[in-house]
């Protein structure tokens, strides 16, 4: 058997309601590992997970991805005895060394078993011995080549390679979201950082054949699977849009294009919104990124909006969504050249202060209410769960 240990963060700060969020952090783990050998614990703010070593690369899979907690790691464990602390330190250096060529360490022990004989500096010092007696590596406190960590707790954990977690709140603690998912960097960044506030997170697309390829849909298909592996489950709502783009490209003014079809995703997302009782709706804008996404163009596109519109990129640079977007594996995906139906009929000079009074009546002067219901119907859905569509 092989344990993992993992760092619980934000839920350790909930008081009289962490029982819900640890309760709801083991049952994602456990529809997670469904139907594997494995064992899942969690009490003192750490999950451990004890796992064949069959399954070792599932268990690593899943706590890659597990929103709620900060970290995690594949441990050594031992008895409670500092020769059986020392004996771990010694196979956790040699492991590292083998790996990485390692040169120099250091030691950082936790005792959370107050019964401990030894206190925390002096489980370091003495299990420290395993390695530096014998100059197997020297010590290096300031900028060491390998963190060996020990933490005393009903058993003994050692170890070295701690990975960063997703951090957050478990899905599924704060209701659902419908993002409006493009084939670009920021909507799923824009979904990811909504799951990690609790949220389940279902998605739409938009797609305009023979406009944008079948190419472009499966691109979006891998986005959403991508980000089921963080929430879990995931539909995608795919709605063919190409009767709507070509009614605003006949009837609204040039200027307006991109905004009346940011307009007219908004009308089908109200209705997809109820139907699947979702709490609000989430998209990748960010201010003044396009010119679609200006205070006032924002503006408009939020009067349209029966359900609260949530931006968790509004104050973001492209830098920092990019980076997310590398972290959760979608960046390469996302840049794949396949255009979303937002870039088709882009006017050369759009409108860059767009009133809400003009844009209710163009609206209406468009007439596609019936073009978009019909559109809302047509719909395809798909499912996926924890990385595969279903």
């Amino acid at each position: 058997m092989v344990t993992y240990l993992g760092k619980i963060g934000e839920l350790a700060l909930k008081g009289t309601n962490i029982k819900f969020f640890e309760r709801l952090l083991i049952k994602n783990v456990k529809e997670c590992l469904k139907g594997r050998d494995v064992k899942i614990a969690l009490f003192a703010g750490r999950l451990y997970i004890d796992a064949a070593e069959s399954e070792e690369e599932e268990v690593e899979k899943v706590l890659s991805h597990l929103l709620g907690i900060t970290g995690w790691a594949k441990t050594i464990t031992c008895e409670k005895n500092i020769e059986s602390i020392k004996a771990a330190v010694r196979k956790c250096a040699e492991q590292a060394k083998e790996l990485s060529n390692a040169k120099t360490f250091k030691i950082e022990a936790k005792r959370a078993d107050k019964s401990f004989p030894l206190n925390s500096y002096e489980i370091a010092v003495e299990s420290a011995g395993a390695i530096y007696d014998d100059r197997f590596m020297e010590v290096d406190v300031h900028n060491p080549d390998l963190h060996i960590y020990i933490e005393v707790r009903e058993r003994v954990f050692v170890y070295s390679d701690a990975r960063k977690g997703c951090r957050g709140l478990p899905a599924g603690c704060s209701g659902t979201g419908l993002l409006l998912l493009s084939g670009g960097l920021d909507s799923p960044v824009a979904g990811y950082r909504m799951m990690r506030r609790g949220m389940k997170v279902q998605c739409v697309y938009f797609h305009s054949y023979p406009y944008t390829s079948i190419e472009a849909q499966q691109k979006v298909e891998e986005l959403a699977s991508k980000l089921s592996l963080f929430g879990l489950n995931t539909y995608l709502n795919i709605i063919p849009f190409t009767d709507v783009q070509m009614k605003i490209k006949e009837k609204a003014p040039e200027e307006w294009a991109t905004l009346m079809l940011r307009v007219c995703m908004m009308k089908v997302a109200n209705m997809l919104a109820e139907r699947i009782g979702a709490d609000c709706i989430i998209t990748g804008e960010s201010l003044g990124q396009v010119a679609s996404q200006t205070m006032e163009n924002l503006c408009v596109t939020e009067h349209f909006a029966k359900y609260p519109l949530m931006r968790p990129l509004i104050g973001l640079d492209k830098e920092e969504i990019i980076d997310t977007a590398y972290f959760i594996d979608t960046y390469n995906t996302s840049i794949l050249p396949y255009e979303d139906c937002c870039v088709l009929f882009s006017p050369k000079h759009p409108i860059l202060r767009g009133r809400i009074e003009d844009a209710e009546r163009i609206y209406s002067e468009m007439d596609c209410d019936e073009l978009i219901k019909e559109s809302y119907e047509k719909r395809d859905v798909k499912h996926f769960t924890f990385g595969e569509e279903v």
